[in-house]
Order: C-alpha cells, then sequence, then structure tokens
C-alpha cells in the first residue's frame, strides 16, 4: 500500500496558514526564533495567517512562567501572530493542555477503526526489548507484543491496575511518501517506523498526536519545522490519512548550529532570544542574522520583516546546517544601532543614562557615542566619563597631561571659563598661549577631560558634560601636571 503525498496533503489554499508551536520548557532559543521567523515569512509572503500554538501537555515541565517569558520574546522580535493563546478565534484554544476533549473525540474514532491498541508494556519490558533488537544488528522498533491481545487479556492486565499506553497500529507493507518543501521527495517503508504512541499512560496526547491532529483542526496549509522532526512526518501522515483529515506541507529546515557543532537549545541560556535581548542586542538585528541563516537571498543591508516576507522563498533553504556567528550579529548589530532613531537609542540606552537627564545632554552624548558602540555595555563606560566624577587617566593619557604641563591647563581653564563646554573656544585659548596645534594641542585635552587618549568625537562629547565640570576638569592640571 503507497499513501503518497496527494494523499495527505491539505488542499490548496487561497493564502497559506503557517504556524509556531513551541512548548513553554523554557526560553526561546535562537533556532526556535528563527523556525517561528521562516513561518511568519512565509505566511506574509502571500498574505496569508501566521498562528502561535503551545505545546503544553508536557505537565511536569511546561510552566506559565516560560509561556510568559516566550509570548513577551516573541512580541519583542516583532512576530505578531493572527491568532494565538492571547487572541483566541474560532480554531483555538491554541494551548494543546485545554484541547483534550477534542484528542479524545479522534482517539475514539481511531479506536472504532481498530487502527489503535492499548499497550501494557513498562518501560523495562521496553528497554529489554531495545536492548536486545540493538544486540542482534536491527533497528529498535516496538515488537508488536500488546498489538494482537485478544480482550479477555486486555481486560486482565486492566484488572491488574496497568495503564496502558495507547498505539498506533501501522498497516504492514505501506510506503509512506511526501514531498518535503526543502529537501524533495520522501519516502519511508512502514516496517522502518514500528507501531508508535499516541496516548500516553495518563491519558495525555502524545506529540506525534497532538502536534498533527492540531494542524489540521486549525486549518494549518504549511509547515517550516527542523530536521530532526523528519523521521516524525511519516507517522503523522499516518494519524491524518486514519481520520480523514488534510495534512499540511511539511519542509524540514536545518538544525542551527553553535560554534562547536552542537545543536543550540533551551539548556543553552546565553543562545537564548531572552539572553541576547538582556545584553543589549536589538530585535532588528538578530532577526537579519537569523534570516540569513540557512535561507541565501540577494537582498543586502538591513531588512525590515516586510522586506524579509517579500525576498523569503523557501527554494533557498538549504539542506546543511547552519552555523550561528556571534560575530556576524555584531556586524547586524552595528547597523541597527546605526539605524535608531534619538528616541530609539535613548530608550535602547536607558538603563545606561542617568536618571532624569535632561534633554540636550542626552542628545549630545548619543551623538557622539553611538557611531562607536554595538551593545549598552560599551555606552556605560562612556557614561560613567562623561556623568560621573572626573576619570582616572590611563598611561597614555597620563603621558600626554605630564607632556602639556600645567601652563597649557591654566591656558584651558581660561578657555572654558569663557566659553564653557566648546571646545573649539579651549582649543582657541590654548593655541594662544602656547602655539600648539593638531595632536599636540587635542590629545592633553582629550586625556585630562576622559582619562583616555582616543574615544568618541571630543567636540560633541563635551556637549554633554556640564560646563562646571569641564572647569574642574581642566583644572585639576593647570596647578601641576600628573
Amino acid at each position: 500500500m503507497r499513501i503518497p503525498d496527494s494523499a495527505a496533503r491539505a488542499p490548496a489554499a487561497s493564502t497559506p496558514v503557517t504556524r509556531f508551536a513551541p512548548s513553554p520548557t523554557g526560553d526561546v532559543h535562537l533556532g526556535n526564533a528563527r523556525t517561528a521567523l521562516f513561518n511568519l515569512l512565509l505566511a506574509r509572503r502571500s498574505g496569508g495567517r501566521f498562528l502561535l500554538r503551545l505545546e503544553d501537555t508536557d505537565v511536569e515541565r511546561s510552566l506559565e512562567v516560560y509561556r510568559e517569558r516566550q509570548l513577551e520574546d516573541l512580541r519583542w522580535l516583532g512576530l505578531q501572530w493572527d491568532a494565538g493563546p492571547d487572541r483566541e478565534d474560532e480554531r483555538g484554544p491554541y494551548r494543546q493542555s485545554l484541547r483534550a476533549p477534542l484528542y479524545a473525540r479522534y482517539f475514539a474514532q481511531l479506536a472504532a477503526a481498530g487502527a489503535v491498541y492499548p499497550c501494557f508494556c513498562s518501560a523495562l519490558e521496553l528497554e529489554v526489548s531495545r536492548k536486545a533488537q540493538l544486540a542482534a544488528g536491527r533497528p529498535p522498533r516496538y515488537a508488536g507484543t500488546c498489538r494482537n491481545l485478544s480482550a479477555q487479556d486486555q481486560a486482565r492486565r486492566s484488572a491488574q491496575g496497568i495503564a496502558p499506553t495507547l498505539r498506533f497500529r501501522v498497516p504492514p507493507g505501506a510506503r509512506v511518501e511526501f514531498l518535503d518543501l526543502v529537501r524533495g521527495p520522501q519516502s519511508t517503508v512502514s516496517e522502518e517506523i514500528g507501531d508508535f504512541i499516541v496516548r500516553r499512560a495518563d491519558g495525555t496526547a502524545a506529540f506525534f498526536f497532538s502536534n498533527a491532529v492540531d494542524d489540521a483542526c486549525m486549518g494549518v496549509t504549511h509547515v517550516l519545522r527542523g530536521e530532526d522532526h523528519l523521521a516524525n512526518t511519516p507517522r503523522q501522515l499516518l494519524i491524518l490519512r486514519a481520520l480523514g483529515l488534510a495534512a499540511p506541507q511539511y519542509g524540514h529546515v536545518s538544525l542551527l548550529l553553535d560554534r562547536s557543532g552542537a545543536p543550540l537549545s533551551k539548556r543553552l541560556g546565553a543562545a537564548s532570544v531572552r539572553g541576547f535581548r538582556e545584553r543589549g542586542y536589538l530585535p532588528a538585528a538578530i532577526a537579519n542574522h537569523l534570516f540569513r541563516l540557512g535561507h541565501s537571498a540577494p537582498e543586502q543591508g538591513l531588512l525590515g520583516l516586510e522586506q524579509m516576507a517579500r525576498a523569503f522563498d523557501p527554494a533557498r533553504l538549504g539542506r546543511a546546517p547552519a552555523h550561528f556567528d556571534e560575530q556576524q550579529l555584531r556586524s547586524w548589530q552595528k547597523e541597527a544601532v546605526h539605524g535608531l532613531t534619538p528616541d530609539e537609542a535613548r530608550r535602547w540606552l536607558s538603563g545606561v543614562l542617568p536618571a532624569q537627564l535632561d534633554e540636550r545632554p542626552a542628545s549630545a552624548f548619543l551623538e557622539a557615542v553611538l557611531p562607536n558602540v554595538e551593545l549598552p555595555a560599551d555606552a556605560r563606560a562612556w557614561a560613567e566619563v562623561v556623568f560621573g566624577g572626573p576619570p582616572e587617566l590611563d598611561t597614555a593619557a597620563r603621558d600626554a597631561v605630564r607632556d602639556a604641563g600645567s601652563g597649557y591647563f591654566a591656558a584651558a581653564v581660561r578657555g572654558a571659563e569663557a566659553s564653557g563646554n566648546d571646545l573649539r573656544a579651549i582649543a582657541g585659548a590654548i593655541r594662544s598661549a602656547t602655539g600648539r596645534h593638531g595632536t599636540a594641542l587635542y590629545l592633553p585635552l582629550r586625556a585630562a577631560l576622559t582619562g583616555r587618549s582616543d574615544g568618541p568625537e571630543l567636540a560633541t562629547l563635551l556637549k554633554a558634560m556640564a560646563p562646571r565640570e569641564v572647569r574642574e576638569r581642566l583644572a585639576r592640571f593647570a596647578a601641576h601636571a600628573p
């Protein structure tokens, strides 16, 4: 028996419906975020709908705190869904923990058709069977121990208090075929699958079942997901065919690997969206980097989500694993920072700037430092220089100040007293008194005012300083140089 792609595919829709279906067992990592982004773009490129579904049937590991954090981080990335757990419609609810009655009806339908059977095998029995198959050089598959139990045997084991799982009866001699959006034609024979669990012993739906049923009932037409799910697809197509439900078109995207070659996971907090967000990375930088990981597009430069949607094409998704590289992310971060408006930049650096800072010094500070920073941590040191007390001089700065001498700084103080924090006027007073010019004129000023021999454009940086602070910093060296 062949189960071709056409027998299990959803009917062609005028607009695609895609989804992202995380489990709330941890923060969204970058691999998950890329999957969500690709599904959003696939929907938006044709004016379709993007759904968010929480697969929270793992009662022990699914936590409300992660549900809230996942939704918050996805919103922060700009991934807006058309329906989800916070935006219900007639296809919901969009939390699997609330869909048990629906699953019960479909379990009953499978039972009535003889497509499932109760399995009383213990975890120990299954492990012994698995090891025996491996020892014999065979791939581990369920041995079918309970497949043909009589009704009397089933009743006797139930009477012993054994809570059974429910297994799908995979038809023998079947070949499941489908066309993968990324990997092309796929074919699997049923002997490679084995009967699998669709309902756990505690009565909750297993992933194979709930994921497939929800996609069908929510009208999902296209699913992009990690290649680690490729082996799941034949099982899900078998379930949907047995239930008479339409299946989406599946596309299995290459995994996102870290520098060591290991797949990114929720256990690696540094690879989470929240981790990068808390360090000050901008959503535009993360989205642009993810857009190009495993997806080739001719468009250059920083793109907005609408531009990404127009440029996105599943045919451009590669099959080779994609490697996350923070250096590349920092390049996108630099572009994103340079594109910030003054209001956006001030919000971005709100944790760095002093509270209640007036608009004028804040604007001057932002103008000075934004070309030189990628993350808020880079600006924090300069905020301490500008808005803190007199800075300590590094070695190069101390040498420059000593070489200039006290007369240089006496002239600088006179210039500051006359002009406040105007660099040109201060430098003019020094030039008239000392004849210095070029580096010899400006380097000691920078050193005395910032404690460093290099940094942001000094004239703009001075405008962020209070005139009194400028005079006091210069006056430190007017009597004697260090």
